[in-house]
């Protein structure tokens, strides 16, 4: 076999079992589980024959925990899913057909038969997608189902280890296209998606504030890095005073608001003091 599974999971509990029992038996599954949860590994394990489960001992966050499974992975190809994502019957064997026959390509993605966003890859329609029978290219794919070759990232490496999440997958696709690296789409491989599902809905606030924050950190790192500090600058102006004014606002009226929109004016303004993307739940340490 010369496909292996990625998944990376944390608090995935009510998420990860749809994800594998969609998944054929006899594919190799490795799942890098942020945290120290030996509970959660064993069940895995005890389930699923083709899964193998690796602990982290601490939360990485999405780039750094697929990082660490893609180093551990020998296959030629990877197919990268969230724990929230369910294959159809023929997804992975789409894709791979399409690998063979592409061939000279760094990233292949499914199509999500639950996203509206058609226009997201490349302003293309979703009836000019639909029309198209096998695969086409594009600058930049969704992070929820990425389908590696290996081969193409000896040199420029995986994920930005500095990430913790949001905008990894723009800027690993930038990095690819600046060396002339080529992203498919293949519309007949399909796949749903839950988006934002992929924890327990008791963790739901902390989780929130949680991407809040590295949405706001991720986006200025991300136009910093590839455009310089104006463009970033510009890029999250209003985000920064908006937040700020509102965060006032909510404190008085509402404390859900509040700490949503402290998060997001937190992770900016750190993200401007150059400060790296320090934060966690608070449950971080804890199994459940």
């Amino acid at each position: 076999m010369d496909t292996t599974i990625l998944i990376v999971t944390y608090k995935s509990q009510e998420a990860i079992y749809n994800c594998l029992d969609s998944i054929n038996k006899k594919i190799p599954v490795v799942i890098v589980e942020n945290s120290s949860d030996q509970n959660f590994k064993k069940k895995l394990e005890d389930k699923y024959l083709n899964v193998r489960c690796f602990l982290t001992n601490d939360n990485l966050g999405f780039a750094n925990g697929n990082n660490f499974g893609l180093n551990l992975i020998t296959t030629k190809y990877v197919f990268l899913l969230n724990p929230d994502t369910i294959l159809e019957s023929d997804t992975l064997d789409i894709l791979i057909t399409s690998a063979k026959k592409i061939k000279n390509f760094a990233l292949l993605a499914p199509i999500s038969s639950n996203d509206l966003n058609f226009g997201f890859f490349n302003n293309i329609s979703k009836k000019k997608i639909e029309s198209i029978q096998e695969f086409f290219e594009v600058d930049y794919i969704k992070g929820f189902a990425m389908f590696f070759d290996k081969n193409k990232f000896i040199n420029i490496g995986f994920f930005d280890p500095k990430i913790f999440i949001y905008f990894e997958e723009m800027d690993l696709c930038r990095r690819l296209k600046s060396i002339n690296e080529k992203i498919y789409l293949i519309p007949k491989a399909k796949i749903s998606h839950g988006g934002g599902k992929s924890h327990g809905n008791i963790f739901d606030i902390e989780m929130e504030l949680s991407r809040n924050w590295h949405y706001m950190w991720s986006m200025f790192y991300y136009y910093n890095k590839h455009f310089g500090k104006i463009t970033a600058y510009k890029k999250t102006f209003n985000y920064f005073f908006l937040s700020f004014f509102k965060l006032i606002f909510y404190f008085f009226y509402n404390k859900k608001k509040y700490l949503i929109y402290k998060s997001r004016f937190l992770g900016l303004l750190n993200s401007y003091f150059g400060r790296r993307s320090h934060y966690r739940p608070y449950f971080v340490n804890k199994i459940f």
